[in-house]
């Protein structure tokens, strides 16, 4: 498997003056960890973390480190620490630069590449155009959906297109949906905001062209959840 068979490709991210409390409220409401910061004429610059969010001075929780240490710090140090807990837009508290993979990146070189730099999750890049995020649930998914005897990878991968396509003609919003086959078999995770919705997302899967079996682990949005997200 490919990064290109994992990855959820409905990417939610965010401008690099995005306010810091908009990205936090974005990453509770989406129920995600890290959103990509991209430019408008669709570079990617960085990325924004919860644990990029977790040292700010509006709640108090922003390192202070012993006089010593502050005087040993290098000045170039300090001032980024003091940016990273102060700033107020994404293009201040992002880690940069972006390490990322693309398309046909194999899934077990996504695997050491996030062991190595130890981050949970890269973006997936078609040039210099971001087409997908790949996290380490997408490689826990892909280790789930694993079959004994896999078919062509081809194959797999143009019956994930299928039940894709098959999904969007129900009307079912797939932002919050990852979808993994493995020789033959679809493996649909995430969440949806009804019941109605999860049957359909099944039946889609069960009747897209090329599924031999379809294992379902969607779950339904806590009615709390799908209320915020009506309030916007």
């Amino acid at each position: 498997m490919h990064a290109q068979d994992i990855m959820t490709a409905n990417v939610i991210t965010v401008e690099p003056n995005a306010g810091v409390q908009e990205i936090a409220k974005r990453l509770i409401e989406n129920r995600i960890s890290a959103v990509p910061v991209v430019e408008r004429n669709g570079r990617v610059i960085g990325i924004v973390s919860e644990g990029d969010l977790m040292r700010r001075t509006e709640s108090g929780t922003e390192r202070h480190p012993s006089w010593w240490l502050f005087l040993l710090a290098a000045p170039e140090e300090t001032a980024r620490s003091y940016v990273k807990t102060h700033g107020r837009h994404a293009a201040d508290v992002m880690t940069h630069p972006v390490i990322s993979v693309n398309e046909e990146t194999p899934i077990q070189k996504i695997a050491e590449t996030l062991e190595k730099h130890r981050i949970k999750r890269v973006p997936v890049m078609r040039g210099a155009k971001l087409v997908g995020i790949v996290s380490r649930a997408n490689l826990l998914h892909a280790l789930a959906a694993q079959q004994p005897a896999p078919t062509a990878i081809a194959d797999d991968r143009n019956i994930r297109t299928s039940v894709q396509k098959a999904i969007s003609e129900a009307g079912v919003r797939s932002t919050y949906l990852n979808i993994v086959v493995s020789a033959g078999v679809a493996t649909l995770w995430g969440m949806v905001e009804t019941p109605e919705e999860k049957n359909a997302v099944r039946v889609a899967a069960e009747t897209a062209p090329g599924v031999k079996e379809v294992h379902d682990n969607i779950g339904i949005m806590p009615s709390s959840v799908r209320t915020g997200m009506g309030a916007d």
